[in-house]
């Protein structure tokens, strides 16, 4: 330990917080999460889901409602929906850390902090993901060296090196300088980049214009915890790594959004900037066993031509490419392209009109259901108070018929087409004469006259054919009725 502060005055006070006391890290404690994460199997660029939470998973402050968003630090927060780990972490996405702390399991990332040097006890919960376990300050520095030391820690940290007395003496402390290896370099380094993001862009990024940080590669943490009783921050170069708590003796809110940011990123700043002139920091290396991928944002897929989304901008709407490089090792590489926005799915949907998009095919036919109407009005539990429903109740529909019945129905009641209408005519025959006139078929309106012996006409009706309403191809065939005497006609 190059340097250390345990109170604001010894002789007031003895009490070590750096060495003594056991604080909740808060957020500071995240990036053990992420590498147990990134041990199991995700990378940086793995998508999770960052939207409300239900607290009953966590249960910080309570067992209702959801999870509270204190971590990204910022009273204007919001939920942005599907994120890549890296923005997660450098962002302190509380909601997005627990989900994707389920992915290795609580068992395993308390087994890797241990492994990092955390001896206090670590509660096997959930909550345990964003730090509301205890630990001491310096267990928290010791944890955070393995993320620029490629993965390793030294075995014990100790603070004095050798006593020199005023006659010369000297005493030099026996200690083991040996390392112990907790994560795979690569793992280290890919934690290292996202707090790299972390303090250049995400929770600590006002270190270098409001605080004035020196240039060099640094990367580091913010940490508060639930209800602002104490706040962090973790951070390191090549050459030293540096963790700050403020807060009370007495567990005790430090003010309703005090944060890692405001209160202990500048007192980190301010060492760093003092370390740098007597342990230069140098860059931090890239393991050979990374590669940079193309990687689509919105599903952590391999990237595509067609993964491109819209902006609305307030000069009009432009395109905006999702697609960044992002460290990936062989067994993390993914190997599908992205579905967000291609291959074949993107393509389908987007150059393709509605009606000729391929559908799979119903697995119950439609046709065959019969649709339900209503019978009566909607009943509402509550006031509609936007009329937003609106139920008609429509008639009942009568059954059709069969086609046997209705086809026996027509065939009643439509004559035969070939069979002329015959229209009947009353006749008056002669006296003593009980015979009914001969049909004969004769044109419309014609009439004949039947000479009787008594030598006055009587006028003859007989029946005539009625021409039928149908279109013919030719003209119909008239025919003249002809005069008969008496005798033929009866």
């Amino acid at each position: 330990m190059l340097a250390l502060v345990g109170g604001r005055d010894f002789e007031h006070n003895q009490y070590d917080r750096a060495l003594q006391a056991r604080r909740p890290a808060g957020t500071a404690m995240t990036p053990f999460v992420f590498a147990a994460a990134f041990e199991n199997g995700m990378f940086p660029g793995s998508v999770v889901e960052d939207s409300a939470l239900d607290n009953r998973a966590v249960m910080i402050g309570g067992t209702t409602g959801i999870l509270g968003e204190w971590g990204p630090e910022s009273a204007e927060n919001r939920y942005e929906g599907p994120i890549t780990a890296r923005e997660a972490l450098s962002n302190s996405k509380n909601g997005a850390t627990v989900r994707l702390g389920m992915n290795p399991g609580v068992d395993n990332v308390i087994q890797l902090c241990r492994n990092a040097g955390m001896k206090s006890p670590l509660r096997p919960y959930p909550a345990t993901f964003l730090g509301s376990s205890e630990v001491t300050l310096a267990e928290l520095a010791l944890a955070y060296t393995i993320f620029p030391n490629g993965g390793w820690r030294p075995k014990l940290p100790h603070v004095l090196e050798r006593i020199e007395e005023k006659d010369g003496t000297v005493w030099h402390a026996q200690h083991d300088y040996g390392k112990q290896n907790v994560i795979k370099p690569e793992i280290a380094y890919e934690v290292h980049s996202c707090l790299v993001d972390a303090l250049d862009k995400g929770t600590g990024k006002a270190a270098r214009p409001n605080f004035g940080l020196k240039k060099m590669e640094a990367a580091g943490k913010t940490g508060t915890a639930y209800d602002f009783t104490d706040v962090l921050f973790a951070g390191y170069d090549n050459a030293i790594t540096c963790a700050v708590w403020a807060g009370f003796d007495k567990p005790q809110r430090i003010f309703r959004g005090a944060f890692g940011h405001d209160i202990a990123l500048p007192v980190w700043v301010d060492v760093m900037n003092a370390s740098a002139e007597h342990y230069p920091p140098k860059d931090i290396s890239q393991p050979r066993g990374l590669e940079r991928v193309s990687i689509c944002a919105k599903s952590g897929l391999l990237a595509t031509d067609k993964c491109v989304e819209k902006i609305k901008t307030s000069a009009g709407e432009t395109e905006e490419k999702t697609t960044y490089l992002e460290l990936v090792t062989s067994d993390q590489k993914p190997t599908e392209p992205c579905d967000v926005h291609g291959e074949l799915h993107a393509s389908l949907t987007r150059d393709l009109p509605p009606s000729e998009f391929p559908r799979a095919a119903l697995a119950v036919d439609t046709n065959a259901v019969t649709p339900i109407t209503p019978k009566g009005p909607t009943l509402l539990a509550a006031r509609d108070p936007y009329n937003s429903v609106h139920a008609m109740v429509y008639p009942k529909p009568a059954p059709s018929p069969s086609p046997e019945a209705e086809k026996a129905v027509t065939s009643e009641e439509m004559p035969d087409p070939t069979k002329p209408v015959l229209k009947a005519i009353p006749v008056q025959p002669a006296e003593g004469e009980a015979s009914a006139p001969i049909s004969a078929p004769v044109p419309t309106d014609t009439v004949t006259t039947v000479v009787k012996p008594s030598g006055s006409p009587v006028e003859v009706r007989r029946a005539i054919p009625v021409a039928r309403p149908t279109p013919q191809a030719s003209e119909p065939e008239i025919r003249r009725a002809n005069p008969v005497d008496e005798d033929e006609s009866n």
